[in-house]
């Protein structure tokens, strides 16, 4: 007879993360409800959004190549060392590896801040295309969309591209850093030694991809006006 009661209780604890997972859903999307009406309010509409948002994800990927080219720089330099303070040489190279994560961090979370915005701009998009009484504009208008989606798809997957490249090469900043830290000696430096010439090809096709990718941004602004 005790059993009815506890089966209800482990229900309840089974159903909770699917409620808390339906509760995140709808504040997700209140919140981003409140953030649109809140910017049409100041005139912006959701392609103005979406433009700012590239434009933001394009600097951020313009500073990522930046301090990549800056981290690799100080490893090449740490190469170098003859004599003198290895520990100084560890906090540095760590610094610089930390402000990658950083950067990375900063262009994945752009990357996502977009594709939020692009799956509501074009589905306010299609949705409005209904709306048309004109034909002509209406297919016009639908035209305009798949070419700005074929442009959309193609900055998104040259951002997706570059960013792939990032962890890679932050894994082998990792375990120089990391191998640096337990051996401050002269092993420890002839170990980067070996390893620069592989890290410095890394970098160049990370920062290749990040300049198509920033390219590729600056074309998509062009065409949201």
């Amino acid at each position: 007879m005790t059993s009815a009661p506890a089966t209800s209780s482990r229900r309840s604890v089974d159903r909770l993360p699917v409620l808390l997972a339906c509760l995140a859903a709808a504040l997700t999307s209140a919140c981003s409800t409140l953030y649109y009406e809140t910017q049409e309010f100041f005139g912006n509409e959701k392609r103005d959004i979406l433009s700012d948002k590239v434009a933001d994800g394009r600097d951020d990927q313009l500073e990522a190549k930046e301090q990549f080219q800056t981290t690799l720089a100080a490893f090449k330099a740490a190469t170098g060392f003859d004599g003198g303070d290895l520990e100084s040489t560890y906090d540095l190279l760590n610094g610089e590896l930390e402000d990658c994560e950083s950067q990375a961090g900063d262009v994945r979370d752009r990357i996502e801040a977009i594709e939020d915005v692009a799956v509501d701009f074009f589905a306010e998009w299609e949705a409005e295309i209904e709306l048309y009484n004109d034909a002509d504009l209406r297919s016009r208008s639908r035209g305009l969309m798949s070419d700005s989606r074929r442009n959309y798809t193609t900055l998104i997957t040259a951002m997706r591209k570059a960013e792939s490249k990032m962890e890679p090469v932050l894994v082998v900043f990792r375990d120089q850093v990391r191998f640096l830290k337990h051996n401050l000696n002269a092993q420890a430096i002839a170990s980067l030694q070996s390893n620069v010439v592989q890290i410095e090809g890394d970098v160049e096709r990370l920062v290749a991809d990040m300049e198509a990718s920033i390219e590729e941004a600056n074309a998509f602004i062009a065409t949201l006006g």
